[in-house]
């Protein structure tokens, strides 16, 4: 896949505008053709690219190597932590030097602690996916959770004072209470009655 530069951009759509304003005069683009990308509009050369990255092998993938790089920042600038950099972002040439790290550290027997020690050493404390819980690092992993209980515990007060309001506010009739009619109501209940049973 070739690199798309802002001057071939622009010399192609010179190209495209000037065949559209002259269609019966050839047009062709001034730039010249980088060193490995032979003529303007031809593929590239993969030899030309440089030598071609080592093959992965079963070790690149175990599990232990996976789980140090989850904790690994890579130092690319793309915030993701080392494994998904250099199995995601093929053009990422720090997450595999990052790697070849990593095992060259598994290498000298040291665990994933002694592994991710080492980074942080080097790199600092930056290149940790997730803080230390220690000192002013554990407000980080305290406030969400007590600001997430304290926001449950208002709503529950909220919601508890609210169905009360509701309850108090019901309108309910006494089971006692029984309906009166007044004597003219009664009166045409009897003629209705009456009127009903001779049908």
């Amino acid at each position: 896949m070739s690199v798309v530069t802002r001057r071939s951009f622009l010399a192609g759509l010179s190209v495209a505008l000037g065949g559209l304003a002259a269609p019966g005069r050839p047009v062709r683009s001034q730039q010249q053709p980088q060193a490995g990308q032979g003529e303007v509009g031809t593929l590239r050369d993969p030899a030309a690219a440089g030598p071609p990255k080592a093959p992965a092998t079963a070790r690149d993938n175990e599990p232990f190597i996976q789980s140090v790089e989850h904790r690994i920042r890579c130092t690319c600038g793309c915030n993701l932590d080392v494994y998904t950099c250099r199995t995601t972002d093929f053009t990422c040439s720090t997450s595999p030097r990052m790697h070849r790290e990593v095992l060259a550290l598994q290498d000298q027997g040291k665990n994933a602690d002694e592994i991710v020690a080492a980074f942080v050493t080097q790199y600092g404390e930056q290149v940790l996916m997730a803080p230390k819980p220690e000192g002013f690092n554990l407000a980080g992993y305290l406030v969400p959770g007590t600001l997430l209980l304290m926001g449950g515990a208002v709503l529950t007060v909220l919601l508890r004072r609210r169905m009360r309001v509701a309850a108090a506010e019901r309108v309910s009739v006494p089971a006692d209470s029984t309906p009166v009619a007044t004597p003219e109501e009664m009166a045409r209940l009897n003629r209705e009655l009456a009127d009903s049973e001779r049908e």
